[in-house]
């Protein structure tokens, strides 16, 4: 199961989207997920609408660089038209390799697909069709009426070849536990497939510990 600290390894919320909590993040070896929009010419980190003080994707990427890629970097799309600038910032071979981007609209995402960035589309119980699905590397795997994202999707995207990103409960604010024990013991049974399937979540280092040794240290 591979790690993505949702907003960074923050430890207070005032943290997330920061360069602490990134920085903290690739220094324990996970990948992270991060909203990016575009302000005064610049994209920048930021959830809600940015301002020139929240930090710049360019510098989160300097950060990734500098602790050697861990993981995957995230990139939740929260503006339209921004598949040239991140084009243009993700261009050498290794960091294209890295970074994916998600949940842009759909007329975007073809603008993404066509400039060749990885690009995961959605399944949820609200989105049962991925669109684009033959032209993308992944899903990313929501559920918001469910307590948890289908584990039974998640293999049968796994089969197709495709990686897969699943969305951790605590992100909606509902109990992660159960979820955290259904999809590691269905990740148990479909050993030998190469599609990498991922969590973000807002509580990495558990996560790494329960994926690694298979319980809760309460």
């Amino acid at each position: 199961m591979i790690i993505l600290a949702h907003r960074g390894f923050w430890r207070t919320p005032d943290e997330k989207n920061t360069l602490a909590a990134f920085e903290r993040a690739f220094a324990k070896g996970y990948g992270v997920e991060l909203d990016v929009r575009d302000c005064d010419g610049e994209l920048r980190i930021s959830h809600d609408p940015a301002r020139t003080s929240c930090p710049r994707f360019s510098d989160v990427l300097d950060l990734y660089r500098q602790h050697g890629m861990p993981g995957r970097l995230a990139i939740n799309i929260k503006a339209d038209g921004l598949a040239p600038q991140i084009a243009a910032l993700t261009q050498e071979p290794s960091l294209r390799k890295a970074v994916f981007v998600f949940d842009m609209s759909v007329p975007d995402m073809i603008s993404y697909v066509k400039h060749g960035i990885p690009t995961f589309t959605r399944h949820s119980e609200l989105e049962p069709d991925p669109v684009l699905f033959a032209d993308c590397e992944g899903v990313w795997v929501d559920s918001f009426a469910n307590p948890w994202a289908d584990e039974r999707r998640m293999l049968e995207f796994r089969a197709m070849g495709k990686a897969a990103a699943m969305v951790s409960p605590e992100l909606h604010g509902k109990p992660h536990r159960e979820a955290w024990r259904v999809w590691r013991k269905a990740l148990q049974t479909a050993a030998g497939h190469s599609s990498p399937i991922m969590i973000c979540t807002d509580l990495p280092s558990d996560a790494e510990s329960f994926f690694a040794d298979g319980d809760f240290h309460d």
